[in-house]
């Protein structure tokens, strides 16, 4: 299965679930992710960035600090998972910025702005999609 086929949903009961699609930009974390799934965690807001501590344990992989809007990224430092949709306090203009280096891993399809929506404490749930 390539990266292009795993869709996984990203589910809170403040926003609602989206859909979301592994891309092939850091192929050890979408894995790594893929295989952790189902998470289900408490969810923090950073800005327009929302993310939660996993058991997921890497090291960089193609990171970088600068994203897209819809960017879904691990961030090592803090093993979290990071949903970015919009900017955060590190972000020098409306570009979402990390607070340091991410590995991109997926992205969301849809619109992301529903995660305007997302409270400080909301139980967030990352599963995998069911395939037709």
């Amino acid at each position: 299965m390539s990266g292009q086929d795993r869709r996984f949903t990203i589910q809170a009961k403040s926003v609602g679930q989206i859909e979301a699609v592994m891309t092939t930009e850091s192929p050890k974390t979408a894995e790594a992710f893929w295989n952790a799934m189902p998470i289900k965690q408490s969810g923090n807001r950073w800005g327009d960035e929302i993310y939660f501590s996993t058991s997921v344990s890497l090291s960089e992989e193609n990171s970088r600090a600068e994203v897209e809007i819809g960017s879904i990224a691990y961030w090592p430092p803090g093993k979290a998972l990071c949903i970015f949709f919009g900017s955060t306090p590190a972000s020098r203009g409306d570009e979402p910025r990390a607070a340091s280096p991410v590995n991109v891993f997926a992205k969301v399809v849809g619109d992301t702005t529903i995660f305007k929506k997302f409270r400080d404490g909301d139980q967030v749930s990352v599963v995998r999609s069911s395939t037709s």
